[in-house]
C-alpha cells in the first residue's frame, strides 16, 4: 500500500483547507495524524472504509471532517476554522485489519502503512 498526501499549504487563521491522501492498494481503516515541531504525533481522525464510520480526536471534533472517495481511492481531511496551533506536518496512515478504527485512541504505531506528509501552516 502506498499513500501520498497532497493539498497542504499556507492558510490564514480562521480559514479552511482540504488535504488529500491518495491510496494505492487495499485498506480497511484510514487515519489522519499530525506532528508539530517539538511535539508528539497526534491522531486526528479515522474512517472505516467499509461503512465510512468516522472517529475524531476531541481536539479537532467539530472542525475537521474525514471522508473518502471510493471511486478515486482518496481520503480527505477537511479542516475548518484553522488556528495557529493547527500548524503541523499532516500524515495519513492505512491499516489492513481495520482494528485501529475501532479504538477510541488513534494510535500511529497501530497502522501498517504511512505517508510522507504534507505541511499545513496557519498564520
Amino acid at each position: 500500500v502506498q499513500l501520498v498526501e497532497s493539498g497542504g499549504g499556507s492558510v490564514q487563521v480562521g480559514g479552511s483547507l482540504r488535504i488529500s491522501c491518495t491510496v494505492s492498494g487495499s485498506t480497511d481503516c484510514m487515519g489522519w495524524f499530525r506532528q508539530a515541531p517539538g511535539k508528539e504525533r497526534e491522531g486526528l481522525a479515522t474512517i472505516y472504509v467499509a461503512n465510512s464510520s468516522t472517529h475524531y480526536a476531541d481536539s479537532v471534533k467539530g472542525r475537521f471532517t474525514i471522508s473518502q472517495d471510493n471511486a478515486k481511492n482518496i481520503i480527505y481531511l477537511q479542516m475548518n476554522n484553522l488556528k495557529p496551533e493547527d500548524t503541523a506536518m499532516y500524515y495519513c496512515a492505512s491499516d489492513l485489519s481495520g482494528i485501529p478504527c475501532h479504538w477510541s485512541t488513534i494510535r500511529w504505531e497501530k497502522f501498517d502503512y504511512r505517508g510522507q506528509g504534507t505541511q499545513v501552516t496557519v498564520s
